[in-house]
Protein backbone atom coordinates (compact mmCIF):
# COMPACT_ATOMS: atom_id res chain seq x y z
CA UNK A 1 0.00 0.00 0.00
CA UNK A 2 1.31 3.44 -0.95
CA UNK A 3 1.77 6.08 1.72
CA UNK A 4 -0.55 9.10 1.66
CA UNK A 5 0.33 11.53 -1.10
CA UNK A 6 2.41 14.43 0.11
CA UNK A 7 1.26 17.77 -1.23
CA UNK A 8 4.65 19.35 -0.52
CA UNK A 9 4.40 23.10 -0.07
CA UNK A 10 1.08 23.34 -1.96
CA UNK A 11 -1.16 23.50 1.15
CA UNK A 12 0.70 26.67 2.18
CA UNK A 13 0.06 28.43 -1.16
CA UNK A 14 -2.99 30.63 -1.55
CA UNK A 15 -2.83 30.17 -5.33
CA UNK A 16 -3.18 26.40 -4.91
CA UNK A 17 -6.34 26.85 -2.84
CA UNK A 18 -7.71 29.45 -5.25
CA UNK A 19 -7.21 27.06 -8.16
CA UNK A 20 -8.83 24.14 -6.33
CA UNK A 21 -11.77 26.38 -5.41
CA UNK A 22 -12.06 27.64 -9.01
CA UNK A 23 -12.17 24.09 -10.36
CA UNK A 24 -14.97 23.21 -7.92
CA UNK A 25 -16.91 26.41 -8.64
CA UNK A 26 -16.66 25.98 -12.42
CA UNK A 27 -17.66 22.30 -12.21
CA UNK A 28 -20.77 23.15 -10.18
CA UNK A 29 -21.60 26.11 -12.43
CA UNK A 30 -21.30 23.89 -15.50
CA UNK A 31 -23.50 21.25 -13.87
CA UNK A 32 -26.03 24.00 -13.09
CA UNK A 33 -26.28 25.65 -16.50
CA UNK A 34 -24.16 23.50 -18.83
CA UNK A 35 -27.15 22.17 -20.73
CA UNK A 36 -27.71 25.75 -21.93
CA UNK A 37 -24.30 25.74 -23.58
CA UNK A 38 -22.76 28.68 -21.73
CA UNK A 39 -19.44 28.83 -19.93
CA UNK A 40 -19.09 30.90 -16.75
CA UNK A 41 -17.27 33.57 -18.79
CA UNK A 42 -20.03 33.73 -21.41
CA UNK A 43 -22.65 34.06 -18.69
CA UNK A 44 -20.60 36.92 -17.20
CA UNK A 45 -20.43 38.65 -20.58
CA UNK A 46 -24.19 38.38 -21.06
CA UNK A 47 -24.87 39.69 -17.56
CA UNK A 48 -22.49 42.65 -18.04
CA UNK A 49 -24.14 43.53 -21.34
CA UNK A 50 -27.57 43.32 -19.72
CA UNK A 51 -26.43 45.62 -16.91
CA UNK A 52 -24.61 48.04 -19.26
CA UNK A 53 -26.58 48.07 -22.51
CA UNK A 54 -24.55 49.74 -25.25
CA UNK A 55 -21.08 49.20 -23.80
CA UNK A 56 -18.40 48.59 -26.38
CA UNK A 57 -16.04 45.63 -26.72
CA UNK A 58 -13.10 47.50 -25.17
CA UNK A 59 -15.15 48.40 -22.09
CA UNK A 60 -16.35 44.81 -21.84
CA UNK A 61 -12.79 43.48 -22.07
CA UNK A 62 -11.62 45.83 -19.35
CA UNK A 63 -14.52 44.87 -17.08
CA UNK A 64 -13.85 41.15 -17.64
CA UNK A 65 -10.08 41.51 -17.39
CA UNK A 66 -9.46 39.96 -20.82
CA UNK A 67 -7.82 41.14 -24.02
CA UNK A 68 -9.58 42.41 -27.12
CA UNK A 69 -9.12 39.23 -29.17
CA UNK A 70 -10.77 37.17 -26.42
CA UNK A 71 -13.72 39.58 -26.29
CA UNK A 72 -14.15 39.48 -30.07
CA UNK A 73 -14.18 35.66 -30.07
CA UNK A 74 -16.73 35.48 -27.22
CA UNK A 75 -19.00 38.08 -28.83
CA UNK A 76 -18.73 36.27 -32.17
CA UNK A 77 -19.92 33.04 -30.51
CA UNK A 78 -22.74 34.74 -28.61
CA UNK A 79 -23.79 36.69 -31.69
CA UNK A 80 -23.73 33.47 -33.72
CA UNK A 81 -26.17 31.96 -31.22
CA UNK A 82 -28.45 34.98 -31.53
CA UNK A 83 -27.90 36.10 -27.91
CA UNK A 84 -25.98 39.35 -28.52
CA UNK A 85 -26.09 41.98 -31.25
CA UNK A 86 -23.50 44.53 -32.29
CA UNK A 87 -24.86 47.94 -33.21
CA UNK A 88 -22.99 51.03 -34.42
CA UNK A 89 -21.78 52.96 -31.38
CA UNK A 90 -23.14 56.50 -31.23
CA UNK A 91 -20.36 58.96 -31.96
CA UNK A 92 -17.72 56.34 -32.92
CA UNK A 93 -18.05 54.57 -36.25
CA UNK A 94 -15.17 52.23 -35.39
CA UNK A 95 -16.78 50.84 -32.23
CA UNK A 96 -19.74 48.55 -31.69
CA UNK A 97 -22.32 48.99 -28.97
CA UNK A 98 -23.30 45.62 -27.52
CA UNK A 99 -26.83 44.67 -26.58
CA UNK A 100 -28.71 41.53 -25.71
CA UNK A 101 -31.18 40.18 -28.19
CA UNK A 102 -34.62 39.12 -27.05
CA UNK A 103 -33.31 35.52 -26.96
CA UNK A 104 -30.29 36.60 -24.87
CA UNK A 105 -32.51 38.37 -22.35
CA UNK A 106 -34.86 35.40 -22.15
CA UNK A 107 -31.97 32.99 -21.61
CA UNK A 108 -30.54 35.14 -18.81
CA UNK A 109 -33.95 35.28 -17.15
CA UNK A 110 -34.11 31.46 -17.19
CA UNK A 111 -30.55 31.09 -15.93
CA UNK A 112 -30.66 33.61 -13.09
CA UNK A 113 -32.39 31.33 -10.56
CA UNK A 114 -30.01 28.48 -11.47
CA UNK A 115 -26.99 30.72 -10.97
CA UNK A 116 -28.35 32.02 -7.67
CA UNK A 117 -28.79 28.41 -6.43
CA UNK A 118 -25.23 27.64 -7.56
CA UNK A 119 -24.00 30.69 -5.61
CA UNK A 120 -25.95 29.58 -2.53
CA UNK A 121 -24.29 26.14 -2.69
CA UNK A 122 -20.80 27.57 -2.91
CA UNK A 123 -21.42 29.94 0.00
CA UNK A 124 -23.33 27.49 2.21
CA UNK A 125 -22.17 27.73 5.81
CA UNK A 126 -20.30 31.00 5.26
CA UNK A 127 -21.93 33.86 7.21
CA UNK A 128 -22.82 37.03 5.30
CA UNK A 129 -20.08 39.12 6.93
CA UNK A 130 -17.48 36.52 5.98
CA UNK A 131 -18.81 36.43 2.41
CA UNK A 132 -18.22 40.18 2.08
CA UNK A 133 -14.75 39.74 3.56
CA UNK A 134 -13.98 36.93 1.11
CA UNK A 135 -14.98 39.12 -1.84
CA UNK A 136 -12.85 42.01 -0.54
CA UNK A 137 -9.84 39.76 0.01
CA UNK A 138 -10.11 38.18 -3.44
CA UNK A 139 -10.33 41.66 -4.95
CA UNK A 140 -7.20 42.64 -3.07
CA UNK A 141 -5.35 39.56 -4.33
CA UNK A 142 -6.37 40.41 -7.92
CA UNK A 143 -5.33 44.04 -7.56
CA UNK A 144 -1.97 43.03 -6.05
CA UNK A 145 -1.15 41.12 -9.21
CA UNK A 146 -3.12 42.80 -11.99
CA UNK A 147 -3.21 46.44 -10.99
CA UNK A 148 -6.15 46.98 -13.34
CA UNK A 149 -9.52 48.61 -13.00
CA UNK A 150 -11.62 45.50 -13.64
CA UNK A 151 -14.89 45.13 -11.79
CA UNK A 152 -14.62 44.33 -8.11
Amino acid sequence: MRPALSRGMLPELVGYHLRRAQVAVFADFTASIGRHGLTPGQFGVLDLIRANEGLNQSELGQAMGVDRSTVVAVIDRLEGRGLVARRPAPGDRRAHALCLTEAGGALLARLEPLVRRHEARLLAGIPKAERALLVRLLGRVRRNLAGDGALE
